[in-house]
């Protein structure tokens, strides 16, 4: 038996962090996805929302299983054109502005047209305003500086800048001699990984899986409605691929792979979780078990949509959600050994 290369797996996050997609502009890295399983020979197609399903038979066909990550990351659009020539935003997702505070970031307008820029403070300069440091960060006093030469508004426009432009943050990704990946969009890019690299190892394997097994790369998890569709009827078990939440009181940490037995929604299915926890155990993959007290997943946005299914959720333990994050090299590589040996075990039903 040999686990997914974590080497190939941290270069396949590398190169979706650094691939523009905050919800509601995500053709980009879909097509990355589907291009990649394509040259595996993996069918897949597009849903009408534009996210992506790959689907693997399995020996048994009447009972199916869903395992899904997202693909859509945090970001903005442009709410207002300042008369100063900077840009006012509206965030997408739940974040705080203080979490965006100094980023550069890239403005892509209608046409496909992209700018750089900085988001900042309006009272970003201590030799001129003196509350500088009290000032709320909030949607009145951020703005984007943009790369350009641009006076007033007009100039802005006359680049083609629009309101409605989507503006999405630089990842600045590194990933460290000792082993840590610090990143924006490790939610959920990072699970993104795990699953193509998943996938690529079922192939290479010429594995025959248990159950006809599908993967939703979803493109609205952010919003709230990424993974709530698309879901066929002989889908029993769902398991939502996805960061685990770290802070204090929380039992997840980089190292392990986090499986979560309540958010926002309620708990999740209980036989799945205890079969998780048995197939970690069995195959000593590190784990911890954890509840996320202001957080929701596609698996819960299944559940809500009415879908009659066992629901679940897993991750790679992320520091600093929402925000500048990190997670560690062993957290990706037990979460993927943990999926490793589920779409091969027998389902709880």
């Amino acid at each position: 038996m040999a686990y997914p290369d974590i080497s190939e797996t941290l270069q396949l996050l590398k190169d979706l962090v650094n691939i523009p997609s905050p919800s509601g502009n995500t053709n980009e890295v879909i097509t990355y996805v589907e291009k990649y399983l394509n040259e595996l020979k993996v069918e897949t197609y597009r849903n009408r929302k534009g996210g992506l399903i790959a689907t693997i038979p399995g020996k048994n066909t009447s009972q199916h299983r869903m395992l899904t990550a997202h693909v859509d990351t945090l970001g903005a659009i442009v709410k207002e054109i300042k008369p100063s020539g900077r840009l006012k935003l509206d965030l997408i997702g739940g974040f705080k502005f203080n979490s965006i505070e100094g980023e550069y970031c890239q403005i892509e307008t209608s046409s496909g047209q992209k700018y750089t820029g900085t988001i900042l403070m309006h009272q970003t300069s201590v030799h001129v305003y003196k509350n500088a440091d009290k000032a709320e960060r909030n949607q009145e006093n951020m703005e984007v500086r943009i790369d350009e030469v641009v006076k007033n508004a007009d100039d802005v426009r006359k680049l083609g800048i629009e309101v409605g432009d989507f503006v999405s943050f630089d990842p600045r990704v590194e990933i460290t001699k000792s082993g840590f990946i610090k990143s924006r969009h490790l939610d959920d890019k990072a699970s993104v990984a795990i699953l193509l690299q998943l996938i690529k190892q079922i192939n290479n394997e010429n594995m025959t899986l248990p159950y006809t097994t599908h993967f939703l790369i979803s493109n609205n998890e952010e919003i709230g409605y990424g993974g709530n569709s698309n879901i066929t009827p002989e889908t029993v078990e769902y398991l939502a691929v996805d960061m685990g939440a770290m802070g204090d009181g929380q039992s997840t940490d980089e190292y392990t792979v986090s499986i979560c037995v309540k958010d926002a929604s309620g708990p999740y299915h209980y036989g799945l979780r205890k079969h998780l926890v048995e197939l970690a155990k069995e195959n000593g993959i590190e784990f911890q078990l954890d509840v996320y007290p202001y957080y929701g997943s596609d698996a819960s946005a299944a559940i809500r949509a009415g879908h009659d299914i066992v629901h679940g959720l897993v991750g790679p333990g992320i520091d600093s959600s929402h925000a500048f994050e990190r997670t560690h090299q062993s957290s990706i590589e037990n979460t993927s050994k943990l999926l490793y040996h589920y779409i091969q075990s027998s389902m709880i039903l």
